[in-house]
């Protein structure tokens, strides 16, 4: 359960707004500011999206799957086989659901770090930046976020030519990371509501 309560933070720690009081020790180039401006526009005109995902851990942990956001307050990441799990939101707060078990596991949507990246308008400049760094093909952005477990902070990888998102990883107080990286990426897709489901059947658990 640890390592998928993790992995929430992380999927959504990657796409939301947060705020903290650790800020960028720089004032960032007019380079800078354009280019991240120029991601926030890309992202908030992407309402639908699909694609494939790797998740690995500080411990050696490996998942992989698929993953469906829609806009606004819609994410669905479903791991592959042998595990069971699914990360879903459907607007009232994130699920953790084991398809075997038919169990679901609810994690608050106020407490998902960077959770407003679901909703109608991004703006990283209403993040909390601490780093950017920028090569020939892609930018780095650092935000933090003090969250439930403590100081939380990701980094954000972006494809400069195409403003793309393709990994970010998070690390915990304690140093534990976990890194997701995205590939197969469409947005030319029209995602059914059935997607976004739990199941009436599904019983709550605890941690």
């Amino acid at each position: 359960m640890r390592f998928f309560k993790l992995s929430i933070a992380a999927l959504v720690f990657s796409i939301g707004a947060i705020f903290s009081a650790h800020a960028l020790d720089r004032q960032l180039s007019e380079e800078e500011v354009a280019i991240i401006n120029e991601i926030s526009a890309h992202h908030s005109a992407v309402e639908q999206m699909a694609g494939r995902f790797i998740q690995l851990d500080s411990a050696g942990n490996r998942a992989e799957g698929i993953f469906y956001i829609k806009r606004p307050e819609k994410i669905r990441f479903k791991y592959a086989p042998p595990s069971r799990e699914e990360v879903v939101s459907v607007g009232r707060g994130f699920y953790v659901l084991d398809r075997k078990e038919k169990t679901k596991f609810a994690y608050p949507q106020h407490r998902v770090p960077l959770r407003q990246f679901l909703s109608d308008q991004i703006d990283l400049f209403q993040t909390n930046i601490t780093d950017v760094t920028k090569t020939e093909e892609m930018i780095a952005i650092s935000v933090s976020d003090e969250t439930p477990i403590g100081l939380v902070s990701v980094t954000m990888i972006f494809d400069l030519a195409t403003k793309e998102l393709n990994q970010w990883t998070l690390t915990e107080p304690n140093g534990n990371e976990v890194t997701f990286s995205i590939y197969d990426v469409t947005t030319d897709i029209d995602i059914p509501k059935s997607y976004f489901y739990i199941p009436a059947d599904y019983k709550s658990r605890s941690e």
